[in-house]
């Protein structure tokens, strides 16, 4: 979703005007507005955006997330990407060595998914090309 729109949008959900967010944050009305309008979002500082996101009580986490676009429009956001975002959130709250091992094994896993089914060009093990018949071993063999 656009920057403008999502900014606009949360400061309209707190229930809040221009002037009230330039008075809270020390930005200038005109600054917001220039912001919400798209006219200078390009020259946004993060230290602006965090300030703002401050006003609205909101964290970069719920702003980046797409916490905004499932208020918005809900049947736009997929399920998978949702629960994609809460995994990294949450993840991203874990001290930094449970994240890396957390990273490792998750890699391993997604390295082992794609070598099984041929994903992104990468080809099956070498034992299911030596064997044909380990592909049709089932839990039930």
């Amino acid at each position: 979703m656009d920057l403008v729109l999502k900014l606009r949008y949360a400061r309209r959900i707190r229930g809040l005007s221009q002037k009230d967010v330039a008075e809270i944050s020390g930005i200038g009305q005109k600054t917001i507005s220039s912001f919400e309008t798209g006219q200078r979002i390009g020259s946004l500082k993060l230290s602006q955006l965090r300030k703002l996101l401050s006003v609205y009580g909101m964290s970069e986490r719920e702003f980046f997330g797409g916490t905004i676009e499932q208020q918005i429009a809900p049947w736009e956001i997929r399920e998978e990407d949702a629960v994609t975002d809460r995994l990294l959130g949450d993840l991203r709250t874990l001290p930094k060595k449970v994240q890396s091992s957390l990273l490792r094994k998750f890699q391993t896993m997604l390295d082992s998914a794609s070598e099984v089914h041929s994903i992104h060009g990468r080809r099956r093990p070498s034992f299911v090309r030596e064997n044909p018949e380990w592909h049709m071993l089932t839990s039930r063999n």
